[in-house]
């Protein structure tokens, strides 16, 4: 099997979009940053998030049983830093960026490329991680967006392919 270190190595050549994920709920309103987020089908509408089980937010986003992805805009890697501070309270993490709801109640960013909100349907622990297992209730697009990767352990700015080749 693979070393931690290689494998590590390995996964930061996987470009990923850059997501902040919160939830509101019984367990109070929580966010992180996350990028292990894909979809599983579109029958019914899934997706999964993988949240480390060291994070603070993941006993809240079990107990919310709600979280809403929000997958970053080019020009938010600032937010994106801000949610992945260990530093940082909840309700600084918050106090930057729009604010709204759709369904579930749980915050959804204006100027986010796509938000999905999402009910957690189901949970299996893997490893370090928690692999939350979510039905999309609804979703929230902005069309003329370029999107925020991570790639190389950095953030890159991704716009469409006609805008890049002037067509």
């Amino acid at each position: 099997m693979i070393d931690k270190a290689a494998y590590r190595d390995a996964m930061a050549h996987l470009g990923a979009a850059v997501n902040v994920v919160t939830s509101d709920g019984p367990a109070g309103r929580c966010g992180c940053t996350a990028s292990a987020v894909c979809g599983v089908t579109d029958q019914p509408p899934m997706l999964l998030v993988c949240i480390n089980r060291s994070s603070r937010n993941n006993a809240a986003f079990k107990e919310n049983a709600r979280l809403c992805v929000n997958v970053l805009d080019a020009g938010q890697q600032a937010l994106a830093m801000r949610f992945s501070s260990k530093d940082l309270a909840v309700e600084d993490r918050f106090s930057a960026g729009e604010w709204h709801v759709l369904e579930t109640g749980s915050p959804v960013l204006r100027g986010a490329v796509v938000s999905l909100d999402c009910d957690i349907t189901f949970t299996a622990e893997v490893g370090t991680h928690t692999v939350f297992y979510c039905a999309v209730r609804a979703a929230a697009t902005q069309h003329d967006s370029e999107a925020l990767i991570y790639f190389g352990r950095g953030f890159h700015r991704v716009g469409r392919l006609s805008q890049t080749l002037g067509a």
